[in-house]
């Protein structure tokens, strides 16, 4: 299959993505609006997670509690078992909320947070999906064998994660080093050595290689992946279904 996805930030443009089948030309499917993006990036981070995390059940700690945040955990359900997740937000009742969802419909055990600190101290993931221009954590809090990934935020002048966190990390990941070099602003962690994710994927590279290794996520959104989640799931659910 083939196809593309169009949206626009600057207008707030709903989202399309069109799929067509590369066989006979003929158009597979059509999702509009935004929630297979958010669905696109909970995947690929959940592969990060599955690649980079150390083996077996996690400790989740997730700072956000808004879409992009639901997306994250929901996928991560998929590759691996969800021993607790801790939760906080700047509004303590969307935290308890998300926390109350993620026991109805995803049946972990999730409790919401007083602090970050409490969310994301002694955790082995940790989760940063906030829109927030300055760091909402500090890196000592970050304990030895813990993977972070952040999803917001990531310039020099605007990140959610600080930048002295890039000092504890062995490995710093993307799903798209070429991307993150195209930022008009450089990068948070430019300068030093990012990894593709794609490459972990193919055994050219190696996300971890110790138990007590601290590893990062930067989540950018890998064009076109929208599109082969689309092509999936037209693939699975069958022709004709809206």
């Amino acid at each position: 299959m083939f196809g593309f996805r169009a949206y626009a930030t600057f207008a707030g443009a709903e989202q399309l993505v069109a799929v067509w089948g590369l066989d006979d030309g003929r158009l597979r499917a059509l999702v509009y609006g935004d929630e297979l993006g958010a669905r696109r990036t909970g995947a690929i981070g959940a592969v990060a997670v599955d690649l980079a995390a150390r083996p077996g059940p996690v400790r989740l700690g997730l700072a956000g509690a808004g879409t992009q945040a639901w997306a994250q955990l929901w996928a991560l359900t998929a590759v691996r078992e969800i021993a607790e997740v801790t939760v906080t937000a700047r509004h303590r009742e969307h935290a308890a909320a998300f926390a109350r969802r993620a026991v109805a419909e995803l049946g972990v055990a999730a409790r919401p947070a007083a602090t970050v600190e409490e969310t994301v101290r002694d955790r082995d993931v940790v989760i940063v999906a906030t829109n927030s221009v300055v760091p909402v954590l500090q890196a000592q809090w970050i304990s030895p064998g813990t993977h972070v990934s952040t999803l917001g935020p990531k310039t020099v002048s605007r990140h959610e994660v600080p930048a002295a966190l890039a000092g504890r990390a062995s490995v710093i990941l993307t799903d798209s080093s070429a991307q993150l070099a195209a930022y008009p602003e450089p990068h948070l962690f430019a300068g030093q050595p990012v990894t593709d994710l794609g490459a972990v994927l193919a055994g050219a590279a190696t996300a971890r290689s110790s138990p007590e290794q601290v590893t990062i996520f930067c989540s950018v959104g890998l064009a076109g992946t929208e599109v082969a989640v689309a092509a999936a799931l037209c693939d699975r659910v069958g022709p004709g279904t809206t």
